[in-house]
């Protein structure tokens, strides 16, 4: 049982990272981070009272704003503060983004690619072959064998050349 839900969580895995932006999303998020980061603490490290003494305090600062965790110091300079509030919205919007399509995306797969979730059902019932009783192997193998007259029938309409 322990390892049909590790099987399972890595199928699910594998179809996110497959089927979904998630990934590179991700990535761009990280990148943009590290971009306006890099420009706040440039434009905020010789401004007195400013509190971004560091590229630390910057990421830190970068994901303060974003996340309207609200505990973010206002950058001094307008520089600072224009490169602030850009993130503030592109961060914002890809982060939510990402959450939005990669649910989406993985949850409407099946239903853009019917054929794709017997194919699915087939693997996970053979992956559950020891644990299938009689009657659902019995309903299995009619499956398959339904599946495979399907295939010999488009194969005598369509002969390959």
């Amino acid at each position: 049982m322990k390892n049909s839900h590790r099987s399972r969580f890595r199928r699910f895995v594998v179809d996110v990272r497959r089927h979904t932006p998630l990934t590179w999303m991700l990535a761009l998020l990280v990148g943009l981070w590290l971009l306006f980061a890099l420009g706040l603490f440039l434009a905020e490290r010789n401004v007195p009272g400013s509190s971004i003494d560091s590229l630390g305090d910057a990421l830190y600062w970068a994901v303060a704003a974003f996340s309207t965790a609200g505990i973010a110091d206002t950058p001094t300079s307008g520089t600072a503060k224009l490169i602030g509030g850009t993130w503030i919205v592109i961060g914002s919007l890809l982060f939510f983004g990402t959450i939005v399509a990669t649910v989406t995306g993985y949850f409407m797969r099946p239903l853009q690619r019917p054929h794709k979730r017997i194919i699915e059902t087939i693997e996970y019932n053979l992956e559950q072959l020891e644990s299938l009783d009689i009657d659902e192997l019995d309903l299995l193998k009619d499956t398959v064998d339904a599946l495979i007259m399907h295939m010999e029938e488009l194969k005598r309409r369509h002969p390959q050349t």
